[in-house]
């Protein structure tokens, strides 16, 4: 609970070991990001919907929200920190070329991990884009919860502008970003850019989401697939042009496997099911919607081969087999949502949602995949961070050498 802002006055050995390499000039690491720049929905939105107070009509701006390491809602859809939290916290400084200015010997090391306890030597985490007199030069963050890749005259033109309850595409996003860097680097954002890591996406999950909750089979929305798909490709290929490097793209989840579409679309035909449990239309939307982009993401690097590293993070990969082998992960729960109402299988009921009254929390989020259905737990988002980080679900890699 709470921020975890100190530092124990009696460090475990494991630190004081990374102070003394640290310190003594052993550590490095391939990567030196200056900022990471996010774009997405509320799978890693951190404030942004509630810059301008917080709704209570909006369930995650309600305990239990935040509850496992903030102790209060955020406006961050889970019981604590999403991927882009991790992220930033793991990636900067890192390298002993950014802690060598920080500290010079074990004592002033030892002041630098006060002053950054809890940021694992990273940046701090990031500042919603949306936030009035921020400073973003380490980075900002532009997902919004309820965000599309398309915007919205698509969803009008397709009946579904009701289904869209907050307006944040990838259009809109890449306009914030744009004021962002310009008021960060002025003149000399190329060189800045270079130095960042982009982080764009998952886009899609919303538009999909839109569409199948409005009527629509996933037959009829994955003819829009390509269409989505595009307008991400078009996304990256801005980023790229306004000096980006180096961008991580996820793909999208296995919603099949959800509570939310378990619950909704439940079937009393056992093939409508994989061996695992999964609702097999809506993951072969998710794999089909994957399959592109992935396709998408090889074209643009091969463009840019000597220039840019585009990066495929395996958001259906690393879920996937956590709902396979959940003891891996230290799970005892996958498809019963842990804040929610109803019990049962999935303990999800739309009309008592997390943060409405009826729905409680668990007893241990950090034993349960999903969070309230819809998001996954801080313990989840955590351990896909470390695949994306490592390997094997980002290809290639966040750390290289």
């Amino acid at each position: 609970m709470g921020s975890h802002r100190t530092i124990p006055a009696a460090l475990p050995a494991s630190t004081v070991m990374l102070i003394l390499l640290c310190a003594s000039g052993v550590l490095a690491a391939a990567q030196n990001y200056s900022a990471i720049f996010n774009f997405g929905d509320s799978i890693t939105d951190t404030g942004n919907l509630c810059i301008n107070g917080r709704m209570s009509q909006i369930t995650f701006t309600q305990p239990p929200y935040g509850e496992t390491y903030f102790g209060t809602p955020t406006c961050r859809c889970s019981d604590g920190r999403v991927i882009v939290d991790f992220l930033s916290t793991r990636l900067l400084c890192l390298t002993l070329s950014r802690i060598r200015p920080c500290v010079s010997n074990v004592a002033s090391f030892v002041v630098f991990l006060n002053e950054h306890a809890g940021d694992q030597f990273g940046l701090p985490f990031l500042q919603p884009s949306k936030s009035m007199n921020a400073d973003f030069k380490q980075g900002a963050n532009m997902a919004i919860t309820g965000a599309t890749a398309m915007d919205a005259p698509f969803f009008r033109s397709l009946g579904l502008s009701d289904k869209i309850w907050n307006n944040g595409p990838i259009s809109f996003q890449l306009q914030w970003f744009q004021q962002i860097a310009t008021s960060v680097c002025g003149q000399s954002c190329k060189s800045y850019l270079a130095n960042s890591l982009f982080v764009f996406g998952e886009f899609g999950g919303n538009d999909y989401n839109a569409m199948i909750f409005g009527g629509y089979t996933t037959e009829q929305a994955r003819k829009y697939t390509p269409k989505i798909v595009n307008t991400i490709s078009r996304g990256i290929d801005s980023l790229i042009a306004m000096g980006a490097t180096d961008i991580v793209v996820p793909g999208v989840l296995p919603i099949g496997c959800f509570p939310i579409y378990l619950t909704i679309y439940q079937s009393s035909n056992s093939s409508d099911y994989d061996d695992l449990g999964c609702l097999n239309k809506f993951n072969d939307l998710s794999m089909y919607h994957n399959t592109l982009l992935q396709k998408r993401v090889d074209i643009i690097q091969s463009r840019h081969r000597k220039t840019a590293r585009i990066m495929y993070a395996d958001f259906y990969s690393a879920v996937y087999d956590m709902v396979r082998n959940p003891q891996n992960y230290g799970f005892s729960s996958v498809f019963e949502t842990c804040c929610g109402s109803g019990g049962g299988k999935y303990n999800y009921q739309n009309s008592a949602r997390c943060g409405m009254q009826g729905a409680s929390a668990c007893a241990s989020p950090a034993s349960h995949l999903s969070w309230d259905g819809i998001h996954l737990t801080e313990a989840a988002y955590k351990q896909i961070t470390d695949r994306w980080l490592k390997g094997p679900y980002c290809r290639p890699p966040i750390l290289h050498s």
